[in-house]
């Protein structure tokens, strides 16, 4: 029997966070794809397989999961140079999407033709087989729409081929990707399960574990706002929105563009401008340096007004709550403006996780966990099961 591998992965609207095996190997890849040919030009060709597989992403993929099958992409940072590139829409259901199953067909990939993987998994000629136990979630407002259940069923029963095309180093390799087990979480829960425990399970927040807590994690495209009682997530006053940083960051990245004629390739420039230590909210116009900070003030302060708006309402309606934690991509981008907004208004004990790092993380770490405690139980019982038989005979 082919040995399955763990697989937790976070598709995030801006990136794909994976974590793979017994946390030996970990992946990030920008959430940006874009169609493309086959015979895709390279300049130095013979250089090819000296360059990281992870900047030259060039695939085609084959499931009876997607709209669109058998279809050629550039994956991540080559697809931010297309002109032609494909972001996630505000709006759209992550579950109904394919680009977040070529995202998550791309990653599992990545990892299964890493040359350390060649004991794992079959190999005939070109073509690996692969297997592995998945562990990854949706939005609260897709959770409580019961569309993990249609997303899992998609992964769940068929084989997804990944194909390298003009990719570094895996030029003319094949995965075909087969799923033991898919796990989905909803991902407030998720965030939750990532406060309070390590990674083998056990208890590191034991202060948290009995108190009312909020979570709001806010991301590309939603936010979602956990509500925690009891160990548990409140499903009736849990809620998502349709609001993350997406739109504030087009509407950056076009302000820029029509004040300074600066084209920036994509939200992950924008990203990178109000986020970077040293020289933040800064551009360069025809090599001199501009400040971009009237521009990103303006439409971060108002998004973070809208936020907090949330944070208030959801508070109202669980006045005992007694903190709420700020989490995801979304809450590094709009970190400062929120604490500035509650330090002069409500004054709510809030909280945001210093190590930028670990926010971002945080939905990938929890997946990890929560699948592999999953894949503990599942051989541990197979494994006394083989047993008994055994004893049996």
């Amino acid at each position: 029997m082919t040995k399955s591998r763990i697989a937790a992965i976070d598709v995030g609207n801006d990136a794909v966070k994976a974590i793979f095996g017994k946390y030996e190997s970990q992946l990030y890849i920008p959430n940006v794809i874009a169609r493309d040919i086959e015979d895709r030009p390279v300049i130095g060709i013979e250089e090819l397989d000296s360059k990281d597989p992870l900047d030259g992403i060039h695939i085609r993929v084959h499931s009876p999961a997607l709209k669109d099958n058998n279809a050629i992409y550039r994956v991540g940072s080559l697809a931010t140079k297309s002109d032609n590139a494909s972001e996630l829409d505000p709006g759209s259901s992550k579950s109904e999407e394919d680009q977040t199953l070529v995202m998550l067909f791309a990653s599992i990939a990545l990892d299964a033709v890493k040359p350390e993987n060649e004991k794992v998994f079959r190999r005939n000629n070109k073509v690996i087989d692969a297997n592995y136990t998945l562990g990854t979630g949706l939005p609260l407002r897709e959770a409580k729409e019961g569309k993990d259940v249609g997303y899992r069923s998609k992964l769940l029963g068929n084989v997804h081929q990944v194909e390298f095309l003009i990719t570094p180093k895996y030029q003319g390799l094949k995965v075909n990707i087969k799923f033991d087990e898919v796990k989905v979480y909803p991902e407030g829960f998720a965030a939750y399960i990532n406060l309070v425990m390590d990674k083998d399970l056990n208890i590191i927040n034991k202060d948290l574990i009995d108190k009312r807590i909020i979570i709001q994690d806010i991301g590309g495209l939603s936010t979602d706002i956990a509500v925690i009682k009891n160990r548990n997530v409140d499903d009736d006053k849990a809620q998502g929105f349709n609001l993350g940083v997406v739109e504030s960051l087009e509407a950056i990245r076009e302000e820029i563009r029509t004040k300074h004629g600066v084209e920036l390739d994509s939200r992950r420039d924008v990203v990178e401008i109000i986020t970077k230590k040293q020289d933040r909210n800064h551009i360069y116009v025809r090599g001199s340096r501009t400040s971009v900070h009237d521009i990103t003030d303006r439409i971060l302060l108002d998004l973070a007004k809208k936020q907090y708006r949330h944070l208030r309402n959801v508070w109202q309606k669980n006045s005992q709550t007694e903190i709420c934690y700020f989490v995801g991509g979304g809450a590094v981008v709009l970190k400062d403006y929120l604490k500035t907004l509650n330090n002069n208004l409500d004054g709510y004990n809030i909280d945001f996780f210093e190590d930028e790092n670990e926010s971002i993380w945080m939905m990938a770490n929890a997946y990890y966990k929560l699948i592999f405690d999953f894949y503990r139980k599942e051989n541990k019982d197979k494994s006394s099961e083989d047993k008994k038989a055994a004893t049996a005979k």
